[in-house]
């Protein structure tokens, strides 16, 4: 999902500084490939990250300790759950949490309607 977040940030909003986090070193890969302006991997880079963001996107289940088969750690989803940043989070059914109320979309649907918010907020900041 994040080399998808990347590539479609990347067709829409060329200028943007795209500060790629992963959970492990094949999600970071993927999306320095995909056009990440930098990246880093794993539970402190989070930490740092969220901090400096002004917006943090992904999967739902960046917010949920545990989540992704044990990938998000309690210290990472705290972490962007106290950010500042604003946050467009993409609800998908592997992260083990569903949303009451969410239309079924595809994921290319969902990192649309994802990227449309992030240019709203991108204009903004």
């Amino acid at each position: 999902m994040g080399r998808q977040l990347v590539t479609k940030i990347r067709e829409r909003i060329p200028d943007a500084e795209v500060i790629a986090v992963g959970s492990n070193s094949m999600a970071t890969g993927a999306m320095i490939k995909a056009g990440a302006s930098r990246a880093a991997t794993g539970e402190n880079a989070v930490k740092v990250c969220a901090e400096m963001a002004d917006i943090i996107t992904g999967p739902i289940g960046i917010l949920v300790a545990n989540a992704m088969l044990g990938e998000i750690t309690p210290s990472m989803a705290e972490a962007v759950g106290k950010s500042k940043a604003q946050r467009v989070l993409v609800p998908v059914a592997n992260c083990s949490t569903s949303i009451a109320g969410v239309k079924s979309q595809n994921v290319g649907q969902m990192i649309d309607d994802a990227v449309t918010i992030i240019e709203k907020y991108a204009n903004l900041i």
